[in-house]
């Protein structure tokens, strides 16, 4: 009857990492979960119940008014500098651009529209003044939009929430310049939303590179496998505890011991340590993008906010999903005078 059982579970395990479309190579899941359901003689069976991706593009990006401002006008501005602003914007290429280099243009037009207002004679230019008055006003209205298409809309962040095929010795050998990316445009959009327009124009392209090729995705995906391996393995240890204890009399039997075996060697000798390196990881990745989340709550699109809402309850879940397993290991060990980490001589 157990080479039965071993069967079923061997063939159940594999079933389930094979749905998983994920290879995950050096992360110690997969061999913690092989090891204890043979221990216990149980199936233990992970399902990733993945988060969704990234809503389509269209449903991230906001739509912009067509805004130009008409060539007698541009010509009035004479020597005014944001003139060739306006050129650019008013360009076919200008309308063109990609969002990251439109967004740059807006708040060049912003930064120099107030010179060229004073510069001009109110007795003589209130038309044109009042025309730059209303540009002014309706950019500002639409910046939110404009940094939201540039950065969290954008194809950056598609790029950097993308699940990877493999895993490797995920998040070992992860840097810290692309934190720091990600902090300076959360502190770039701030500065913009607060009327700082020259902050940073030089250094967009720049952070969005360093975003694109980050690791949000990966995290995820770590945090998702974690999440559900932990949650695979809660059905196997109940079963053995009400069927039958492990142990009887606080004497570790020795069933009891391989399953202690087990624990010490692959949970806490492996499990445990990637766990603490995932969740560091996740401690450094999200309070950036949180805090330039919060910067543009107010023009954040449904689609996102329902996405992001899934996303904090993957963390939310995964973060308590060591702590709730360890309980569950104590209260199977308990009969056998063990909990996980003691001394099982």
């Amino acid at each position: 009857m157990k080479k039965a059982h071993t069967s079923t579970w061997i063939l159940l395990l594999a079933a389930s990492l094979m749905s998983g479309c994920i290879e995950r190579s050096s992360v110690p899941l997969d061999k913690y979960l092989t090891r204890l359901g043979r221990s216990l003689d149980r199936p233990i069976t992970m399902n990733i119940d993945r988060l969704p991706p990234l809503p389509r593009s269209r449903d991230l990006q906001l739509e912009q008014p067509s805004q130009s401002i008409g060539l007698l006008d541009l010509l009035a501005l004479g020597g005014c500098e944001i003139s060739i602003t306006i050129g650019n914007l008013n360009s076919s290429l200008g309308k063109l651009a990609s969002d990251s280099q439109r967004l740059l243009l807006e708040l060049e037009f912003l930064s120099l529209a107030p010179a060229c207002i004073d510069s001009l004679n109110p007795a003589t230019d209130a038309e044109l003044i009042a025309t730059l008055q209303a540009a002014m006003s309706e950019k500002r209205r639409m910046l939110p939009a404009r940094i939201w298409n540039a950065t969290l809309g954008g194809p950056e962040f598609r790029a950097f929430w993308s699940r990877p095929r493999r895993l490797g010795n995920y998040p070992a050998n992860t840097g810290g310049q692309m934190i720091t990316s990600l902090a300076r445009l959360a502190q770039l959009s701030s500065d913009w939303l607060g009327g700082n327009y020259q902050a940073g124009s030089d250094e967009l392209e720049r952070l969005l590179g360093d975003i694109r090729l980050g690791d949000g995705g990966a995290l995820l995906t770590s945090l998702d496998l974690q999440r559900a391996a932990f949650a695979a393995t809660t059905p196997a240890i109940q079963q053995r505890l009400e069927e039958a204890p492990i142990c009887i009399g606080k004497t570790p039997s020795p069933e009891g011991k391989i399953v202690d075996n087990v624990v010490r060697k692959y949970f806490i000798g492996e499990v445990q340590p990637w766990s603490v390196q995932v969740a560091r990881r996740r401690g450094e990745i999200m309070p950036p993008v949180l805090a330039l989340e919060l910067n543009l709550r107010n023009t954040m699109p449904a689609a996102y906010q329902a996405w992001s809402h899934e996303r904090d309850e993957l963390l939310e879940t995964a973060a308590d999903a060591p702590r709730e397993h360890a309980g569950h290991l104590a209260a199977l060990l308990e009969s056998c005078g063990l909990r996980p980490g003691a001394d099982s001589s």
